[in-house]
């Protein structure tokens, strides 16, 4: 039996609207410790080359090691992860990419987009992967929300830019859809990122960082991803989560240098 009492709504809506919500999965504390290990995230990729990688003006995103997030272990056991993974993936899904995305204060809107290209299996109606997110704030208006247009997930992208970017002719469309989000701290959220969205103008003082988990079933090529542990780091988590963990062991965590970049929001004026 299920242990996500509403599970079979939250597959129906990621499959009808491409996104799904999971209000207060983690408790405000919790977030709030999520806050701090960001904050000390954010300040070392700050320190050194290719550290972050930019997706518009005051707007980054930085992949980081699990051993930098104190609660990693409660992230990818949450029961609404595994199963939504697990039902929508595959029982062979796994964890392959964990970072923070963060609009600063001036941040700008950016252009409609997806996180990459749909695969074959999107014109069969089949989802790849799911990007899990989880807010260090709760997020006003004024915080540059994220807009979704629901159910754009199964649009082709047939003449889309670099197969991410929707044409001028077509971005009514997606200004008809759209819907901003307003997480608080504690709640999840799944998504796929084939789901047309952009980030809104941030003209706040405060930074809206979240954290984004990657989860592919066996049939996505994840070959550009993979997490780094130790191995005591890896024995720390629990048993069964280890299988999902698509990692590489490694003696001491590498400084890693950012690849996911995506050149049409790296290259906006």
């Amino acid at each position: 039996m299920s242990r996500v009492a509403n599970l079979e709504s939250l597959k129906e809506a990621i499959v009808r609207d491409g996104i799904a919500a999971v209000p207060g999965a983690f408790s405000v504390a919790w977030a709030d410790a999520l806050r701090e290990d960001f904050e000390s995230a954010f300040e070392l990729a700050q320190r050194y080359p290719g550290g972050t990688t930019d997706r518009g003006p005051q707007r980054w995103y930085f992949a980081v090691h699990p051993a930098q997030m104190r609660a990693f272990g409660d992230v990818i056991t949450h029961p609404a992860v595994t199963e939504l993974c697990d039902s929508l993936l595959g029982p062979d899904y796994a964890f392959v990419e964990l970072g923070f995305d963060v609009p600063l204060p001036g941040a700008v809107e950016q252009p409609w987009h997806r996180d990459f290209p749909a695969p074959p299996q999107a014109a069969d109606g089949r989802l790849t992967s799911l990007a899990f997110n989880i807010t260090t704030v709760d997020v006003r208006p004024e915080m540059g929300p994220l807009e979704i247009a629901p159910g754009t997930h199964w649009d082709l992208g047939d003449g889309f830019r670099d197969g991410m970017f929707p044409g001028p002719e077509a971005v009514g469309r997606y200004h008809r859809l759209a819907v901003r989000k307003y997480p608080r701290r504690g709640d999840l959220s799944a998504r796929s990122g084939l789901t047309i969205h952009r980030g809104t103008a941030n003209t706040s003082d405060q930074r809206r960082a979240v954290l984004i988990l990657g989860a592919a079933g066996p049939d996505a090529d994840t070959s550009a991803h993979t997490l780094h542990l130790t191995r005591e780091q890896y024995q720390m988590l629990p048993v069964p989560a280890r299988r999902h963990l698509r990692c590489t062991m490694v003696e001491r965590l590498p400084r890693i240098q950012q690849r996911h970049g995506i050149q049409g929001l790296s290259t906006l004026s």
